[in-house]
């Protein structure tokens, strides 16, 4: 199997998939996978390519196939997904694509596949970019754990996504290129999977607007903004958003099971 991952819980437990946001990788779960795997859950963490320790590619691919064969490698013929950013626009694309694989969605601050990126999101590419291209690796790491961690982090939760952003901006690429195959398009209305839709009041304009839009293109979708929170509350605070995915997932998931 491609992707790296780690699978916690019974195969006849219903299966939770965590999805990392792109700053990140399967690390950013600690606080919420074991919770989870105590309500009875079987609880899934992969990394995407070049995160944590998944290799980068060395034939064409998309990350939510890869998603997808890694269900088909564990016999996970339907699951619920837990999406961070870049994770929930992956969840949301296998369900569009998928729909009977995907029995929940709990998306936080998430990407939204075809979305356009408007100005605050284009000017924080340029600053990236411009550190990127002067080989100031840590720099750029700095940058994403200050730009995209709300105020309730605190300096461990910056280190901690500075860290796993550094390794991943390390990861070797393929000597061949970069294989990603161009994302699909999709129609959200083929969603049928309950959706609860998370913003942060701290996030930036892109990433707020994606979950509020989301009750007007996936029927019954719901949508909740957090005062607090910035781009990545399930590290701002670990213990609340826990205490948000465990209703949710308890009352769409374990019914069907």
């Amino acid at each position: 199997m491609t992707l790296s991952h780690d699978v916690d819980g019974p195969a006849d437990a219903p299966a939770v998939v965590l999805l990392h946001s792109s700053v990140c990788d399967r690390r950013m779960w600690e606080p919420q996978w074991q919770p989870l795997l105590a309500a009875g859950f079987r609880v899934v963490r992969p990394d995407f390519r070049t995160c944590g320790g998944s290799p980068a590619a060395e034939a064409p691919y998309s990350d939510h196939e890869d998603v997808r064969e890694l269900l088909d490698h564990l016999g996970i013929r339907r699951a619920a997904f837990v999406g961070s950013s870049y994770g929930g626009r992956v969840a949301l694309t296998l369900a569009a694509l998928h729909p009977d694989r995907v029995g929940a969605l709990a998306l936080l601050c998430p990407g939204r596949p075809g979305h356009v990126p408007g100005a605050e999101l284009r000017e924080f590419g340029a600053a990236e970019d411009a550190l990127l291209d002067a080989g100031d690796l840590v720099g750029a790491a700095e940058f994403n754990a200050r730009y995209w961690l709300g105020p309730e982090a605190g300096p461990d939760t910056h280190r901690f996504v500075r860290d796993m952003q550094l390794a991943n901006f390390r990861s070797e690429p393929s000597p061949t290129g970069d294989h990603e195959l161009p994302e699909p398009a999709v129609d959200l209305a083929a969603v049928t999977a309950p959706v609860l839709a998370v913003g942060g009041a701290h996030d930036v304009a892109d990433f707020r607007r994606i979950p509020a839009e989301l009750p007007s293109l996936v029927r019954g979708a719901a949508h909740l903004e957090l005062p607090w929170a910035g781009h990545l509350p399930s590290l701002e605070r670990p213990e609340e958003i826990t205490r948000l995915l465990l209703p949710f997932l308890l009352e769409t998931v374990l019914p069907e099971h």
